[in-house]
C-alpha cells in the first residue's frame, strides 16, 4: 500500500540528501543561516573557520526557544509563513557542522570553565574544613600571644638599634659619590669605597645576630632589611658610574648624560618599592588615602592568617616529625605531603601580603608609578620563567646589574645565569641562617638545585610542546616537594643546635 508524502517533506528530504540548491523553504533555511553565519557554499564550515560558536550556539537557542512557544501550532502549515515551524521538522538535519567537545583538547581553553573552578573551591572549602574540625579536636586552640610579642623580644633592641643604624651607610655612599663628582678621588678609589661600604652593611647586621639570641622572626626581619640596602647600594653605585662614563663620553650633550648627585633623589630610591637606582621615577597624581585604608585592613588579616596556620598547622607536624633524611622513605614522604598543604598556604599569603599588598601601599604613599612587582608566575612553564616573573625588583636588579655586565664582558649565557643564581643562594642562605645561627646550606643547596631544574623544565617544555607540563612539574617540585623538605631539615637541625647547646 503507497503511502503519499507530502510535498513539504519530499521536497525538504530532496533538499538534505541533494547538494544543489532547490527553491524548498528548508534549502531557504540553510542558505539563510549560512549567510548568517558566513559558512561557504558546501554549507560545512570549516575546523578552525571563522564561524562564532557563540554565536551559532545562542541561535540555536533562539530558535528552540521559538520552537517550543509554538509547539501547538499546525507542523503542517505553509512553511513559507515562518522559518521556525519549519526547522524543526524530522527530516531537518541535527547535525550541520564540525564542534569538538567542551574537554577536548584543542577547545578546552576556549570554553569557559567557571562552573569547575567554584567546585573546586566548594570542594576545597570542605576538606579544609574537615582539617580544621580534626586539628582543634587533636590539638585545641594553640595561638599563643608570644608569638606576636613575648618577654624575649625586649632582648632584641640590638637588632632594633642596627637596623636604625643602616641608613649611615647610604649616606657614606652619596658622600662617596659627590667626591667623585667634583673629582676629589679617582674612580678605582671610588670603587673600593663603594664595596666596603656595601660589605660593611651586610656583615654588620649578620655579627649583631650571631652574637644576640634574638627571635627568629627579628633576626629574619633584620637580614631582608640589610640584603635590600646591599643592594640599593650596588645599584646606585654601579648607575652613577655608567652616568658619570657616559657624561664624559663624547655624548655628552645628550639627554642621556645628565649626571646629578642629588641627596633627595637617593632618599627616594632608599624607601621606593624598586632595588634599580635611577634619577627620577614615573609619578602618579596623587596618594588614594582611603584605599591605603583598605589595604593595611588587609595586611592585617592575612599577616594575622600566616600567624594562625603556622601556629595552628606548621609547629604541630614538624614537632612530631622525625628527620626527613634520617627517616624511612614513606614516612618522610608521608611527612612532606602533610606539611606541604599548609605551607602552600602561608607561602601565598605571605607572597600576597608582601608583594601586592605592602609594596602597594608602599608605592601609593611615595607615588611610585611602576607597580609591575610580579608577573603571572602561577602560569609559569618552566623554572626559569618562574624566577623571571616572580620577584620583578630583584630580577630587573639581577639582570641590569649582574647579567647584562656578565654579557658585556664576555662571560657565556649560561655562566652569567649560574653566577646569577649563586648571588641568589648566598642571599637565601644569609636570610635564613643567620637568624637560626644555623649553618647547614640546605637553602643555598635548594637554590642551586634549581640549575638542572632549569634545563629538565625547559627540556621537557620543548619535548611536550604543553604549557601544562611544564608548569604541572614547576608546582610540584618547587611547591609540595622543595619548600616542604626545607621546612623539616631547618627545624630539626635547629632543635637538634639547641639540645647540644642545653
Amino acid at each position: 500500500m503507497a503511502i503519499s508524502e507530502s510535498p513539504e517533506i519530499s521536497s525538504s528530504t530532496a533538499t538534505v540528501m541533494a547538494t544543489s540548491p532547490s527553491e524548498s523553504d528548508l534549502s531557504h533555511f540553510q542558505l539563510r543561516r549560512r549567510a548568517a553565519n558566513n559558512v561557504g557554499d558546501a554549507g560545512v564550515p570549516e575546523r578552525n573557520g571563522s564561524v562564532n560558536g557563540e554565536a551559532v550556539d545562542d541561535r540555536d537557542r533562539m530558535e528552540s526557544a521559538n520552537f517550543t512557544s509554538n509547539h501547538g501550532e499546525n507542523v503542517n502549515e505553509n512553511p513559507t509563513n515562518s522559518d521556525t515551524k519549519f526547522t524543526y521538522r524530522p527530516s531537518v538535519p541535527a547535525h550541520w557542522r564540525i564542534r569538538e567537545s567542551p574537554l577536548s583538547s584543542d577547545a578546552i581553553f576556549k570554553q569557559s570553565h567557571a562552573g569547575l573552578f567554584n567546585l573546586c573551591v566548594v570542594v576545597l572549602i570542605a576538606v579544609n574544613s574537615r582539617l580544621i574540625i580534626e586539628n582543634l579536636m587533636k590539638y585545641g586552640l594553640l595561638i599563643r600571644t608570644g608569638f606576636w610579642f613575648s618577654s624575649r623580644s625586649l632582648r632584641d633592641w640590638p637588632l632594633f638599634m642596627c637596623c636604625l643604624t643602616l641608613p649611615i651607610f647610604p649616606l657614606a655612599a652619596f658622600v662617596v659619590e659627590k667626591l667623585l663628582q667634583q673629582n676629589h678621588i679617582s674612580e678605582r678609589a671610588g670603587i673600593w669605597l663603594h664595596v666596603l661600604i656595601s660589605t660593611i652593611a651586610v656583615l654588620y647586621p649578620v655579627i649583631v645576630i650571631l652574637r644576640c639570641d634574638s627571635a627568629f622572626l627579628s633576626g629574619i626581619a633584620l637580614m631582608l632589611f640589610a640584603c635590600i640596602v646591599w643592594l640599593k647600594l650596588v645599584s646606585y653605585a654601579h648607575t652613577n658610574s655608567d652616568m658619570r662614563s657616559i657624561a664624559k663620553s663624547a655624548e655628552k650633550g645628550s639627554a642621556d648624560s645628565v649626571y646629578d648627585v642629588n641627596f633627595k633623589s637617593l632618599v627616594y630610591f632608599m624607601a621606593a618599592p624598586t632595588l634599580c637606582y635611577q634619577i627620577s621615577y614615573p609619578r602618579t597624581q596623587a596618594i588614594r588615602k582611603s584605599w591605603v585604608v583598605r589595604q593595611f585592613i588587609k595586611l592585617i588579616i592575612f599577616t594575622g592568617l600566616m600567624g594562625f596556620i603556622i601556629e595552628q598547622y606548621i609547629n604541630p607536624i614538624v614537632q612530631n616529625s622525625q628527620h626527613p633524611l634520617k627517616a624511612n622513605f614513606l614516612y618522610a614522604i608521608e611527612r612532606i605531603l602533610k606539611l606541604s598543604v599548609p605551607n602552600l598556604y602561608v607561602w601565598l599569603c605571605m607572597f600576597y601580603s608582601f608583594f601586592h599588598i605592602w609594596l602597594n601601599i608602599l608605592a601609593e604613599l611615595l607615588r611610585f608609578g611602576d607597580r609591575e612587582f610580579y608577573k603571572d608566575w602561577w602560569n609559569a612553564k618552566t623554572v626559569e620563567e618562574y624566577w623571571r616573573m616572580w620577584n620583578m625588583p630583584v630580577h630587573k636588579w639581577m639582570v641590569r646589574h649582574l647579567y647584562l655586565p656578565c654579557l658585556r664582558n664576555g662571560i657565556p649565557k649560561g655562566a652569567a645565569i649560574l653566577i646569577a643564581f649563586l648571588v641568589s643562594a648566598v642571599f637565601h642562605e644569609l636570610c635564613i641562617a643567620v637568624p637560626c645561627h644555623l649553618f647547614k646550606f640546605w637553602a643555598f643547596i635548594g637554590i642551586m638545585i634549581q640549575v638542572p631544574l632549569v634545563l629538565i623544565t625547559s627540556y621537557l617544555q620543548n619535548k611536550f610542546r604543553s604549557s601544562m607540563v611544564g608548569n604541572m612539574i614547576f608546582w610540584f617540585i618547587f611547591c609540595i616537594l622543595g619548600q616542604p623538605t626545607c621546612v623539616l631539615l631547618y627545624y630539626h637541625d635547629l632543635m637538634n643546635r639547641k639540645g647540644s647547646a642545653d
